[in-house]
């Protein structure tokens, strides 16, 4: 399903390598850059920013162009508020304030906070085919790689604080100082510089406690450059190419803003920069946050669709385009949609030509690993919730249901991952009215005479010309036919041999559920 350039240059990740190709020159790498404050779990809405740069990046490479993916962990930041969906909330308190590297991790797993949330993290990426050089922030200050950089930043403070104070309803005076400092004796940054000699020595204050130290910019390690500051000096450190931003950073006045004119006072200029939108889950409401631990991770994600499914659901949106990744009924309809595509893709169904090419190029970009030579294997998952639920769950019997179709082993993770994922929307969040059980044994419906007769006639078609219906349609003409012999309406019998099918009054397509019940266990119930 390869395409040339040419025709690749309809998707907006292509586009963009094309734009950042153009403006910063044709070089052999580009270096392309993500990343995340570890405050707290990273949750779904965050990896937007990874997947729209990983895009970026395949595009690129598509091009023929080595990549440089680096993912900036910027876990030298101060612990300002503990999540509530946390365990040993008094303990972490005691944290407050001192960087998340130093904070313990609550849950005992890792050497510290941050890389709880870091390994949690970077783990969810690999599974959804994400590959990033990760960076850690707390490591790059303390080896003192930042020590030129943050000299440069005091001897510019006064152009800095020019630019800061253009978007600022205070201005910032004499005595702001592009850095904040962690106290050497209580570790936290709650602090405020009295002086620079010029050269390296600093002087500051604990504002809590009566503390005045002094440190050497040569051998500390407590000092740090604030976002606005950081962000840039970073690009023209590690040279980066492209880096997006969200709508936050990307407002009149943000951090982007302010980046881009600080950057030229470090003798750069700025990435080719992509604004993203946010991504909400439907039915959670409002805005993830760490910080009110009301969070859906990329692993939460995951057990609701397949890995390629969630990098199609973002391939399928413009990156400026906010939307919602449903948990509710939509879940139908958008693996519907998915399976689509990829017949487009494959050719399998038909298409205009601008549909079809872009079907494939979104095919492409959601790929892990080699895609597919063919169309794989598609249950439809309304049809395999119905199959799995009709077999109680066990996915192993539910594949002999499809065995004739699982002709490979990629067909085999198909059916594997998406009856997995069917079954966690069946029991935590499909409706009522789609669940069901199979009785196991015939109920005492009370029925009418004609419903009695009908049931009867039915039975008995089931039981001599089962194997005459090669057909959901045949079986259900069938039913209609038995009907008119019976002169029964539909509304009479259909609600009874739902009720003894599954104990309720409707359920699945009647002609279809019964043959996939499956001939003995129908005439036990009916009979």
């Amino acid at each position: 399903m390869s395409d040339d350039n040419q025709k690749k240059l309809i998707h907006w990740a292509d586009f963009t390598a094309d734009r950042i190709i153009r403006q910063r020159g044709d070089k052999e790498e580009y270096t392309v850059a993500s990343g995340i404050t570890p405050s707290g779990v990273v949750h779904f809405g965050n990896f937007r920013e990874v997947i729209t740069v990983d895009f970026v990046a395949r595009a690129l490479r598509d091009r023929g162009k080595k990549v440089r993916f680096i993912f900036s962990w910027d876990d030298y930041d101060t612990f300002r508020k503990v999540p509530l969906n946390l365990p040993k909330q008094e303990e972490l308190k005691e944290y407050l304030f001192r960087p998340i590297v130093d904070t313990p991790d609550p849950y005992e797993e890792a050497e510290s906070y941050a890389a709880h949330h870091e390994q949690s993290f970077e783990s969810q990426l690999e599974s959804v085919g994400v590959e990033v050089q990760p960076i850690y922030q707390a490591k790059k200050y303390r080896a003192g790689d930042y020590k030129s950089q943050i000299k440069k930043a005091l001897e510019m403070k006064g152009d800095i604080a020019a630019i800061l104070n253009e978007y600022r309803s205070t201005p910032y005076g004499d005595e702001y100082f592009p850095i904040s400092v962690y106290c050497e004796k209580y570790q936290t940054d709650e602090t405020e510089i009295i002086d620079w000699d010029g050269n390296n020595t600093i002087t500051y204050k604990h504002k809590v406690h009566d503390y005045t130290g002094t440190i050497d910019l040569e051998t500390t390690d407590k000092v740090k450059l604030p976002w606005r500051v950081d962000w840039p000096m970073r690009w023209v450190y590690e040279n980066v190419d492209f880096e997006p931003g969200g709508k936050d950073h990307s407002s009149q006045g943000g951090s982007y803003t302010t980046a881009k004119e600080i950057v030229k006072l470090y003798g750069g200029e700025a990435p080719v920069y992509l604004q993203y939108d946010f991504v909400s889950i439907k039915g959670a409401g409002g805005k993830m946050s760490s910080s009110k631990g009301n969070l859906i991770t990329v692993r939460d994600v995951l057990k609701v669709y397949e890995p390629e499914m969630v990098r199609w659901i973002f391939a399928s949106y413009k990156s400026n385009v906010d939307f919602a990744v449903s948990f509710d009924l939509d879940v139908l309809k958008i693996y519907e949609d998915f399976d689509r595509q990829e017949r487009l893709a494959f050719g399998v169904e038909t298409g205009n030509e601008k549909k079809v090419n872009m079907a494939k190029r979104v095919y492409e970009l959601s790929q892990i690993g080699d895609a597919p030579k063919e169309c794989p294997f598609q249950p439809s998952f309304r049809h395999l919730c119905n199959v799995l639920q009709i077999n109680d769950g066990n996915i192993d019997q539910a594949k002999n249901y499809y065995a004739k179709d699982l002709k490979n082993e990629r067909d085999e993770r198909r059916f594997n991952e998406r009856s997995n994922c069917a079954l966690h929307w069946l029991e935590n969040y499909a409706p009522e009215e789609f669940k069901f059980k199979i009785n196991s044994e015939a109920t005492d419906t009370q029925c009418g005479e004609k419903q009695t007769e009908f049931l009867a006639k039915f039975s008995e078609f089931i039981s001599n010309d089962w194997d005459t219906i090669t057909t959901d349609k045949e079986l259900h003409e069938k039913m209609y036919e038995i009907i008119h012999a019976v002169e029964v309406e539909p509304n009479d019998v259909f609600p009874v041999m739902y009720d003894r099918l599954i104990s309720k009054e409707k359920g699945p397509k009647l002609a279809g559920f019964i043959r996939t019940i499956g001939k003995e266990r129908v005439l036990k119930l009916f009979k």
